[in-house]
């Protein structure tokens, strides 16, 4: 499709700072529109699609390729709220690995090498996007979030990577609370925002 374009709120490549692929060099497209609204949302800026610039999906691709990873991360705001299959067609043609990071609250577009799902109270995920999830990363912001995690678990495919992360206006109370969690339920892994720790995008 030529001439196709994306909303897009900024693209940068830096090191994937939290969940399974934590560490490695990745470049980020994220993309602009949101209609979930997490009140401790640390990107609201993307919330609003109508003000952020269109950008060709070529030129994206064109980018993604010159960042020299062969990691690409589409996020936002709410991905999924886009049609993912032409920009993720030519990055595979590209030879480029794509992770989504998702709410899961919406279809699925796209060709994915992984999948992370990110369950918000305020939309819930889709059982279809839950099942073919590579990674559920649930941001622990009360001990009752604890008990409302699992409730997803039925519906997640059986090699799925469970991991906690606490929400970084309250890491110093929800860290120890998750640590002690993952003692007593080991199938669940802890994950930090490390690229916060160490103030890199």
């Amino acid at each position: 499709m030529q001439n196709a374009t994306l909303p897009v709120m900024e693209r940068f490549y830096t090191i994937q700072g939290e969940g399974k692929n934590q560490g490695k060099a990745a470049w980020f497209i994220r993309l602009a529109g949101c209609d979930v609204g997490c009140v401790w949302c640390d990107v609201k800026e993307s919330w609003e699609e109508s003000k952020h610039p269109v950008v060709l999906i070529s030129d994206l691709v064109a980018e993604a390729v010159q960042s020299g990873t062969p990691n690409v991360v589409i996020t936002g705001g709410e991905p999924l709220l886009h049609d993912l299959w032409q920009i993720t067609k030519e990055l595979k043609e590209a030879g480029l690995e794509i992770w989504l990071e998702t709410s899961g609250s919406s279809p699925l577009t796209g060709y994915f090498d992984w999948i992370c799902v990110s369950p918000k109270k305020f939309k819930a995920p889709l059982p279809e996007v839950l099942n073919q999830s590579h990674e559920f990363k649930a941001v622990v912001f009360h001990k009752s979030d604890f008990e409302w995690v699992n409730t997803f678990i039925p519906n997640l495919n059986p090699s799925c990577e469970l991991f906690l992360q606490p929400e970084w206006s309250k890491k110093n109370e929800i860290t120890p609370l998750i640590v002690e969690y993952v003692k007593t339920n080991p199938k669940w892994r802890l994950s930090l925002q490390s690229h916060k720790y160490i103030d890199i995008p």
